[in-house]
């Protein structure tokens, strides 16, 4: 099963998508001067949305659902899975996000593709 990843902004339009999460409850690093011009690739960007409460938990929560979900639909013989991670902008906290989970997911035995769709959009 491949399972493809990828950060995007709600004012850019909802995805389509198997799964989509919303992390705009995350801290927003496009209001801190210093770190608004730098995308979640950076880590001082990941690490202002995501480590902090809100951030450790949702990922405490969401890696082993994310891997329950994916045995599951691997053991029905789905081709496919995509997961769309989304905030505002879609250029700090779902890029951040997504980043996360590929290091996450490269120790799983399914092909796995990440890509930023609007992290270059104003």
């Amino acid at each position: 099963m491949k399972i493809t990843l990828f950060s995007f902004g709600y004012k850019h339009g909802f995805p389509e998508a198997d799964m989509v999460i919303d992390v705009r409850f995350l801290p927003n690093p496009y209001w801190v001067p210093e770190l608004k011009p730098h995308s979640g690739c950076d880590p001082r960007v990941a690490l202002y949305a995501l480590g902090n409460e809100s951030g450790r938990h949702f990922l405490e929560y969401l890696e082993p659902f994310l891997d329950f979900l994916l045995q599951e639909h691997a053991s029905r013989e789905r081709e496919q899975f995509t997961v769309a991670i989304g905030c505002t902008g879609g250029k700090h906290r779902s890029v951040a996000v997504v980043e996360h989970l590929r290091r996450f997911l490269d120790e799983n035995p399914f092909p796995l593709e990440a890509y930023h769709r609007d992290m270059d959009k104003e």
